[in-house]
């Protein structure tokens, strides 16, 4: 008698708890589905002009809780920075900055002698250092133009006010501006409104410097008169919104107008004969007296020939990739290597374990790191050989072997996938660079 009353009660323990448990489910779902059909709330209108992210993240807090995140400093295998401590001083208020690649290899010093990047070359940090760092950089003790500030600040707002409405105009009028009289007219890193229409949320392109490089990329692959605003589709703004700031550019005439050289094209090499027909340079070289080049950062150009833009992938896909969070689906802003997020930027079409995936990428960038390596010592020992030789009778031809080698290696250098983007790519423009290296060496040997 006392066995069945147990097992009645504890039926009926059973039975209550599972109930309990499905109403739960069930309020849960309800409340899942309730969040996904009112995901975006509109709490505060946004003024077009609005480039403070906080005032978007009201309506967006999901999102901007991500863009906060980019305070994030976390390495991967060759990518990402480790903060290094300093004192501050009345000058520079930072109190934690990134290494000093300098300090780790001199070569590069070597490389950029007599030029501003000699003085002080760091690891790249987050999209929220990206301002701080370039106002307290000491390449700003040689002076610097107002156009840094297009691919370091939200600069939309204050190109449409400096141009009256204009955004064209206010492009030109911040180039020209000396670089800490254009910063006082910017007050953020880059932000929701350099990537977003405030009224739509959809993807614009904001940066004239880039409306006219794509344009005449468009050209010279016979699309005439590219409105990149109206004739890109979605998934391209999926990348050409980053492509805005992560490119290869250079500053035109006196206005030091911003532009990207891609009239013939795309790849590296198309870029220095842009460069030579113009007879284009950053500074002629301390020691060899070279007219060279300093190559930026080309992400989007070398990411245009490898497999995953071939494939249709965008910047976005791999660097923002979609998430949950409860029931809603957002693309995560917090913006940093594929690597510190595999299961939802690479797995989503890679169904294979996150360690396989991380072991072809570390095998890649290893690859590309060695032979970077190689031609990194062949162009610092030849830079080294030309100091010593500028009475050689063909030292005009031996600088400018030179500038091609090292435009051609800076390129991969400051590409910042290491080799990840285009490996087939990656490894041609290597190797061309250490030909061209070659046949200096073979005329300086006559």
């Amino acid at each position: 008698m006392k066995n069945n009353l147990n097992a009645k009660l504890i039926i009926v323990l059973v039975s209550f708890i599972t109930t309990v448990s499905c109403i739960l489910l069930a309020l849960n779902i309800l409340e899942r589905k309730t969040e996904a059909k009112f995901q975006v709330v509109h709490l505060k209108g946004i003024d077009p002009l609005e480039d403070d992210p906080s005032i978007w993240g009201v309506n967006f807090p999901y999102q901007y809780e991500d863009y906060l995140k980019t305070v994030d400093q976390e390495r991967t295998r060759y990518g990402g920075s480790e903060a290094v401590r300093r004192k501050v001083s009345s000058d520079d208020p930072r109190e934690y900055v990134s290494q000093s690649k300098l300090e780790i290899d001199d070569r590069f010093i070597t490389m950029w002698m007599g030029y501003a990047f000699s003085i002080d070359f760091r690891e790249e940090r987050g999209h929220a250092y990206m301002l701080i760092d370039q106002m307290n950089t000491k390449r700003q003790d040689v002076g610097q133009p107002g156009t840094c500030l297009n691919c370091h600040a939200s600069t939309y707002s204050a190109m449409m006010k400096l141009g009256e409405g204009d955004l064209y105009k206010g492009f030109h009028e911040l180039n020209k501006l000396p670089y800490f009289e254009a910063a006082k007219n910017v007050k953020h890193p880059v932000s929701c409104i350099d990537c977003h229409d405030p009224k739509s949320m959809n993807l614009r392109i904001t940066r004239p410097a880039f409306m006219e490089g794509i344009k005449a990329y468009k050209k010279s692959q016979g699309v005439q008169n590219y409105d990149v605003n109206k004739m890109a589709s979605r998934q391209e703004m999926r990348t050409f919104a980053c492509a805005q700031c992560h490119v290869e550019y250079y500053f035109k005439g006196q206005d030091k107008t911003l532009t990207y050289p891609w009239s013939k094209g795309l790849k590296a090499d198309d870029m220095l004969k842009y460069y030579d027909e113009i007879e284009f340079k950053d500074w002629t070289h301390k020691l060899t007296k070279a007219d060279v080049i300093k190559a930026q950062h080309p992400e989007f150009e070398t990411f245009s020939q490898g497999v995953h833009a071939k494939s249709g992938v965008s910047c976005v896909d791999c660097h923002m990739p979609y998430k949950k969070v409860g029931a809603i689906k957002i693309t995560d802003h917090h913006i940093n290597s594929p690597m510190l997020k595999i299961n939802h930027s690479c797995r989503t079409c890679h169904n294979v374990p996150e360690e396989e995936l991380l072991e072809r990428v570390n095998t890649i960038q290893d690859k590309n790191h060695e032979m970077k390596d190689i031609v990194f010592d062949a162009l610092v020992s030849y830079i080294k050989k030309l100091e010593k030789n500028q009475n050689h009778p063909k030292i005009k031809e031996m600088r400018r072997y030179q500038r091609e080698a090292q435009f051609l290696f800076d390129f991969m250098e400051a590409e910042n996938s290491n080799g990840f983007h285009a490996p087939q790519e990656s490894a041609r423009i290597l190797l061309k660079s250490l030909d061209l290296i070659r046949k200096g060496e073979e005329l300086l040997q006559n």
